[in-house]
């Protein structure tokens, strides 16, 4: 069976802002140039610059307009960068774009666990009834001084539970996983519409300190097995039983 993988960040963004509900939940996101650039970190005061087909978070920027001193800063992996002008900052965005299509999104700050940023995957799956549903939810917390959370990168896998601690516990999590899931339900058969033959996505959400979720990427062919780091064993045996029903695996024991 074939199952369809989008690439293009881009594309999957101007899918998405379709959607007057989903788009409610979309940072700004503008493709990359000096203008974009400037007039984002003017609005915004800090943005992420992303290549459109990036993976792992690979490649991905943290730029800001620094407050204490004139200036910008930069952050690339655990590498910072520092200029005194936005021409010298745009110099090397724009050296380290050249090959590559990338995008500039609004920057949310995401909320912290012991002083480390978070954010959240949520997967979406067709079940053997051929709907969507959401089939698992997993925190990702970024490894210590780096502005991306992913597995591949460092990040830690978490249960929401643990990382939500603080900020929201009891009836009013609960509430929240629900919102989650219809959210990213909303986008599954908001991309289906454009681009059928898709059976799964992996959608990651930052949250607001107002707990507000916010889209930053889907992937239309996510990495299952991240959910086995969770302590409920049961969520990546489902994953996997579906996968195996639209045919990513060949066998459907785990």
């Amino acid at each position: 069976m074939s199952i369809r993988r989008v690439k293009s960040k881009w594309a999957k963004t101007a899918v998405l802002l379709r959607s007057d509900y989903l788009r409610g939940h979309m940072p700004d996101t503008r493709l990359f140039s000096h203008a974009s650039l400037q007039a984002m970190l003017d609005q915004y005061g800090m943005v992420y610059v992303k290549p459109v087909n990036g993976t792992y978070g690979n490649g991905v920027m943290r730029v800001e307009k620094m407050l204490r001193k004139s200036g910008f800063r930069c952050q690339l992996g655990t590498s910072i960068r520092e200029y005194s002008t936005f021409d010298g900052l745009y110099t090397y965005l724009n050296w380290h774009a050249q090959r590559r299509m990338h995008i500039v999104q609004k920057g949310i700050h995401l909320l912290r666990h012991k002083g480390r940023r978070f954010d959240i995957r949520v997967m979406v799956q067709k079940n053997p009834r051929g709907a969507w549903e959401a089939t698992g939810t997993i925190g990702r917390l970024a490894f210590p001084g780096k502005i991306v959370t992913n597995y591949h990168s460092g990040g830690t896998p978490m249960a929401l539970e643990r990382l939500m601690e603080g900020h929201a516990s009891g009836m009013r999590l609960n509430m929240f996983q629900q919102q989650l899931n219809r959210l990213s339900v909303a986008v599954a058969t908001q991309l289906e519409a454009t681009y059928p033959g898709i059976k799964e996505i992996g959608v990651d959400i930052a949250i607001d300190a107002k707990l507000h979720p916010w889209i930053l990427e889907v992937n239309t062919l996510p990495d299952p097995y991240i959910f086995r780091k969770l302590p409920d064993k049961s969520v990546f045996r489902r994953i996997y039983r579906y996968a195996s029903l639209y045919g990513r695996f060949k066998r459907s024991k785990v």
